[in-house]
């Protein structure tokens, strides 16, 4: 169970801080179960209320200050997204995000970046679906990273670049 005030990364809502857990008055919920109450911390007019008992969810606590940077030294290492052909490409992009893992997100993003490059070099523009999903798994990884670091969401991506280089 987490702990109000806690920071947690919650499906595809992204970093949520846990705002209160309690029960809730919305008709049609049961009244008598316990709800995390969050507020996603890049929409500061969202809730989002989870039961505490859910089994569907994906939910778990933001990573440490010592994970984060084992993650950016990890980078390099980190292997691009496996995808089986074509067809399953989007399949394997909504599979990977959904995980929650920092990890495949880091595969996401290489997978997209390497892609991006060939077609450039070739004359060619990103795909949509693939700018859709490089952007979802930036969001997620620089949300995350952003709040276990201390630095602002917007200098994540330079601050990552420049912590792989060093």
């Amino acid at each position: 169970m987490f702990a109000k005030g806690e920071y947690v990364v919650y499906g595809n809502k992204g970093v949520c801080l846990i705002q209160d857990i309690s029960q809730i008055d919305i008709p049609g919920v049961d009244k008598d179960r316990l709800y995390y109450i969050m507020q996603p911390i890049h929409n500061a007019k969202g809730t989002v209320y989870l039961p505490i008992d859910s089994t569907k969810a994906v939910i778990r606590k933001v990573m440490s200050r010592e994970e984060a940077t084992k993650l950016i030294k990890d980078i390099p290492d980190i292997a691009q997204l496996a995808i089986p052909d074509e067809k399953r490409r989007e399949a394997s992009y909504k599979e990977a995000l959904q995980t929650c893992s920092v990890y495949a997100w880091v595969s996401i993003i290489k997978t997209l970046y390497i892609r991006r490059n060939e077609r450039l070099a070739a004359g060619k523009k990103i795909t949509a679906l693939d700018e859709r999903y490089l952007k979802a798994a930036e969001h997620e990884l620089y949300g995350e990273l952003s709040i276990a670091l201390g630095v602002p969401r917007e200098d994540m991506e330079s601050y990552v670049q420049s912590h792989m280089e060093a």
